[in-house]
């Protein structure tokens, strides 16, 4: 309700009768604002709403910049105004209440509209100080300095008592020993580990859950054993049970990452880290209802220390977990790589290892074999094919011919023959073997070796062409003669059909 319009309401209930409490009820505002409202007469109440309108707030000296922020990302959050701010401006010390009524106002008064999709989730309580932290990956999409767009990933830790979190950036997909380092970096961060961790299902720590007996990389199972890790991994489609993850990938993303224009990684891990301490970690938390950063204080005297160092690299430092398609290929870089067929009968996931001298490495995580080689091309949208991982489809030709040949009596005769058929009609050679095989089941051996004689010395090169010769011959043979007596008359070629198969 505007103020003119509450102020008249107030004076026409009060004239009808009602106490000052009952329109306090009625018009649903307080005792308070009603006897200050009454406090002052109609001149006093318009100079009072002028005022209002010409007087200067705090954030007025903000208000083009703010507008601009606005106008060009239209689904930005008051918070995250509050942090660019913060961030612009070292001595800024406006609260976020105050930043929120202005940014609501410029909304109201330019019809700035913002639309949210809020994700709801059942309440789980806090496990005790020192006891959980949980891990999970996100990735954005940037616009550079260029006005070109880069995909970013980044790791998430959050301690599950306190809300104390750390994050770390890539401009690449993450690899099991970037995940390693990162959880070494995090642990510095926090000046300590928990007694559980707790991840999602991705491939770069878990292979399988097995029934709960976790098949992890051999990168991550090595390095769980060496810093004593106790995992927890989730069911799929259980956001409750890492809920406190899933809020810090879209803080994440919502307040740090979105609309931030990106230079280059170690200047946004840098934005990165300002951001958790600024705004990240000492934001009062919706849930909680304190600072991470205070109640931090008290959780860490319960972390285990991290004191001795331990070795991190292995021979496959930089894997990263490909699935296998039905085709046997896997996808690197917006390319295709060929694998051994069947593998995708075999496993659903391999690891890839890019060297320094562009070749990648495929390979299984459990053992560490290598299954094929490829140099890694210059473009995008390339199959990378090894002729070793195609099928030998000369292999059952080669058979199919051997059979055909052992059919007649002189088979290097034939075999030469088959040959310059194949030469011919490469393509169809399976097709003209299964006419020739037909003819040998239906001709006895002697007319057979008459009409491979007869074709070979007329350059006969083709299916039908034998086929004729044999119809031929067989037409010329008297019935009381064997095909070993009778004597092949020349062969008016002009009246076989001279077809191809």
């Amino acid at each position: 309700m505007e103020k003119w319009e509450m102020y008249m309401e107030i004076q026409q209930l009060l004239k009808q009768g009602f106490s000052k409490t009952k329109i306090a009820e009625k018009l649903d505002i307080s005792l308070t604002t009603v006897y200050r409202r009454l406090k002052k007469t109609p001149s006093e109440m318009s100079d009072w709403i002028d005022s209002l309108e010409t007087r200067k707030k705090l954030l007025d000296p903000h208000k083009e910049l703010i507008l601009s922020w606005l106008r060009q990302h239209p689904d930005m959050s008051a918070a995250q105004v509050l942090d660019w701010l913060q961030e612009k401006y070292d001595d800024f010390e406006i609260g976020e209440s105050t930043v929120r009524t202005y940014v609501k106002g410029l909304r109201e008064e330019y019809e700035i509209d913002k639309v949210t999709l809020p994700r709801s989730y059942e309440a789980i309580p806090d496990p005790s100080m020192g006891e959980q932290l949980q891990v999970d990956f996100g990735h954005t999409k940037q616009n550079t300095i260029d006005n070109k767009e880069v995909k970013l990933s980044f790791i998430a830790f959050v301690l599950s008592h306190c809300r104390y979190k750390y994050t770390e950036w890539l401009d690449r997909p993450f690899t099991t020993q970037d995940v390693i380092k990162a959880h070494e970096n995090a642990f510095n961060w926090f000046g300590g580990m928990t007694n559980e961790f707790v991840y999602d299902q991705d491939s770069l720590m878990v292979i399988s859950e097995n029934g709960g007996d976790l098949i992890l990389t051999k990168e991550f199972q090595y390095y769980r054993e060496s810093r004593g890790i106790n995992l927890r991994v989730c069911r799929k489609a259980d956001p409750e049970s890492k809920s406190r993850i899933e809020n810090v990938v879209g803080f994440v993303k919502k307040n740090f990452a979105k609309h931030r224009v990106f230079h280059y990684i170690d200047s946004w891990n840098e934005q990165n880290w300002q951001w958790l301490t600024r705004t990240g970690n000492c934001k009062i938390h919706n849930t909680t209802k304190k600072r991470p950063v205070e109640v931090f204080l008290l959780e860490k005297q319960h972390l285990k220390p991290v004191s001795h160092e331990i070795n991190i690299s292995n021979n496959h430092d930089t894997s990263i977990s490909r699935h296998v398609h039905k085709d046997n290929t896997i996808r690197y870089q917006s390319n295709r790589y060929s694998l051994p067929l069947g593998t995708f009968n075999k496993r659903k996931k391999v690891c890839v290892k890019e060297t320094e001298d562009k070749q990648l490495i495929v390979y299984i995580p459990e053992t560490g074999e290598i299954i094929a080689k490829h140099s890694i091309p210059d473009g995008k949208g390339l199959l990378i094919k090894d002729r070793k991982h195609s099928r030998n489809r000369n292999k059952g030709v080669d058979s199919f011919i051997e059979t055909v040949a052992l059919k007649f009596k002189d088979k290097e005769l034939a075999y030469q023959y088959i040959n310059k058929v194949r030469e011919k009609y490469s393509r169809y050679i399976k097709d003209i073997l299964q006419i020739i095989l037909r003819d040998t089941k239906e001709t006895s051996s002697g007319l057979l070796s008459k009409a491979l004689e007869e074709c070979v010395k007329r350059k006969l090169y083709s299916a039908t062409d034998f086929s004729d010769i044999v119809a031929y011959l067989k037409r010329q043979r008297p019935l009381h003669e064997t095909s070993e007596d009778k004597e092949i008359k020349p062969v008016n070629h002009s009246g076989i059909r001279n077809r191809s198969i």
